[in-house]
């Protein structure tokens, strides 16, 4: 039996070539969904038979387009393959060529069945056309349940990429941190010795040749100590003739000054330095208060037999 035997082979299909080609709407394929072979032989339930009306009018409805197509083709003679006029033929067309092959077998044996009236052959069919779109309806299902699913996960992958370059960051800046503090500890620890060498070249005279030998010997030590804490950026705080900075600075005095104006740092007491933006220890400074205020000088009108300082005459 050429139904049966079509029945048999493994069939995929699209739901919307097959649509547009019969121009059914009760005829939804599944896409990309397959037969096996084990519906040719699936039993016809009693469940099934409450669709009856329904399938009793789609199979009216494939009739009558069946019976269409038959009227609109021309009488065929025998051909050498032995198909007589009686053969139902398949529309070739253009959207003919895109429906896969086991789409049109499937449409074949269900024209031939109807027309021969093999009711067993019809619900077979008709029974895994249903099976199929109850099995299309929970794929597609499955697919919207996945897809909110992935976009829930894309949602907590971009939070948590964002948490982590967060975290990186803050990591590396308080690694940085970390480092920075300890060093400097370490050259803050290490200042006292610059405090010793400054004062030991202000202090010392030099008379002898051997006094100058020792002189010039630890100073080449002081010297490559100081380039060593530049390759640290550490770096003195500037002092003297800048204006005073509280942040950077620890005034100890003020005098009153001529050369300098108010505010201005005349004098250094103890050398600051800072490790890059960091303030390792403040300069102790004086600061100018500005010029002093002179005492005008009154001369009163006096004999001119009286003594200078009794005039008083101030001569500073």
């Amino acid at each position: 039996m050429a139904a049966s035997a079509s029945l048999t082979s493994t069939f995929s299909f699209s739901s919307s070539r097959a649509a547009n080609h019969l121009s059914l709407q009760p005829f939804i394929f599944p896409r990309n969904l397959i037969l096996r072979k084990s519906f040719s032989s699936f039993p016809v339930s009693k469940a099934y038979r409450i669709f009856d009306g329904y399938k009793n009018e789609r199979r009216s409805f494939f009739k009558s387009f069946v019976s269409a197509q038959q009227e609109n083709q021309p009488q065929q003679t025998s051909n050498e393959d032995g198909s007589g006029p009686d053969d139902v033929q398949v529309p070739e067309s253009a959207e003919d060529e895109k429906l896969p092959s086991s789409l049109m077998s499937l449409m074949q044996v269900y024209k031939e069945a109807i027309l021969d009236g093999k009711e067993e052959t019809i619900y077979e069919v008709e029974d895994m056309i249903f099976m199929l779109e109850k099995e299309k309806n929970e794929l597609t299902q499955k697919v919207s349940t996945l897809s909110e699913e992935i976009s829930s996960g894309k949602e907590k992958y971009v939070r948590l990429q964002a948490d982590f370059d967060n975290y990186r960051k803050r990591s590396e800046k308080e690694r940085l941190t970390v480092r920075s503090d300890a060093q400097g500890e370490v050259i803050e620890s290490l200042l006292p010795m610059v405090d010793s060498f400054e004062r030991a070249k202000q202090q010392i005279k030099l008379e002898t040749e051997e006094e100058k030998k020792i002189d010039a010997s630890y100073q080449g030590i002081y010297k490559q100590f100081v380039e060593i804490m530049r390759s640290l950026r550490v770096a003195a705080v500037p002092a003297v003739g800048k204006p005073f900075d509280p942040s950077i600075h620890e005034a100890i005095a003020r005098e009153e000054s001529q050369e300098f104006k108010e505010g201005i740092i005349i004098q250094e007491f103890r050398r600051g330095f800072h490790l890059g933006d960091r303030l390792l220890r403040p300069a102790m400074v004086k600061v100018s208060s500005g010029p002093g205020k002179k005492k005008p000088s009154t001369v009163p009108e006096q004999s001119s037999e009286q003594p200078a300082s009794v005039a008083g005459v101030d001569n500073r």
